[in-house]
């Protein structure tokens, strides 16, 4: 692990590199979309409803997707994990990735599906922290993060960097896992445990960090409704496929993502957290 990063950054970066992580993730979501999805029916799948907030959040970039690669926009994706969101953004040929990510076993996964579906030219994978970005001032048209700067020691450093790399005119979408606005982290001690993090960010805290790094919150859709359900369809799905997964998987570790999951959907019913689509813009002048 590169010494540079932050403790934080280090932790999360040696839990996901981990066989045990990858495997579940991988499995349970599909390698491509590991995030909270938005469900229209119980019965939906898993994979599903994550890629439906992709297409959400393509949406809430305000703007359509160049179709030829006569203008081409360059997207910086913060914690990029497999690369699905990527794929799915590439899926427009006059689109760039830049994906920013510290879990070397995740990008190795991300570019070997690149090279898969032909993107490994329109795809960057940086082994790097989206706290130190290395890419240069005002080169972004567009900042993408879905459930991942959670996972920053300094995220009001993680909004700088996005306000330094986007273009004037440029957006920020993003969604992340947070804590009720007024809700403290002494309130959150299972959660935080969990994950090993001192606390969690919140709508307002993203807004005042957004605010000081230049930029101006455009949009903030709260679907916290779908952070319970996502925990629980994945919980789910841990138990009945719990004979398959211990194939491969140690029972340890499933058990204590079992209770983990459990964690989130308690504090999501209990009104301790929130979740949803937030877009920042970065003024022109």
């Amino acid at each position: 692990m590169t010494s540079t990063y932050s403790e934080a950054a280090s932790t999360a970066a040696n839990y996901y590199d981990s066989d045990d992580a990858d495997r579940f993730y991988a499995g349970i979501w599909g390698g491509e979309d590991i995030h909270i999805g938005l469900y229209e029916s119980a019965e939906e799948p898993i994979a599903t409803a994550s890629r439906r907030t992709v297409d959400a959040l393509i949406a809430l970039i305000g703007q359509p997707l160049p179709l030829n690669e006569a203008t081409t926009l360059r997207v910086v994706d913060f914690g990029s994990g497999y690369g699905g969101a990527a794929r799915r953004l590439c899926s427009s040929t006059g689109i760039k990735v830049d994906a920013i990510n510290i879990s070397a076993v995740e990008n190795n996964r991300h570019r070997m599906l690149n090279q898969e579906a032909g993107l490994s030219e329109r795809i960057t994978v940086h082994d790097a922290s989206f706290e130190a970005v290395p890419l240069p001032d005002g080169c972004a048209d567009v900042i993408w993060s879905q459930d991942a700067i959670l996972h920053s020691g300094d995220r009001r450093t993680v909004m700088q960097e996005a306000a330094r790399l986007l273009k004037p005119g440029g957006v920020m979408v993003m969604t992340d896992p947070m804590a009720a606005d007024g809700v403290n982290a002494d309130s959150l001690t299972a959660i935080l445990g969990r994950i090993h993090l001192a606390d969690l960010g919140s709508p307002e805290r993203y807004h005042r960090w957004g605010t000081e790094a230049g930029l101006t919150r455009t949009a903030w859709h709260d679907r916290t409704a779908m952070l319970i359900e996502h925990y629980n369809r994945v919980r789910l799905e841990l138990r009945r496929r719990r004979e398959e997964l211990e194939s491969s998987i140690t029972p340890g570790y499933l058990e204590r993502m079992d209770a983990g999951l459990g964690h989130w959907v308690d504090g999501g019913q209990s009104g301790k957290l929130s979740w949803g689509l937030m877009r920042f813009s970065k003024p022109l002048n």
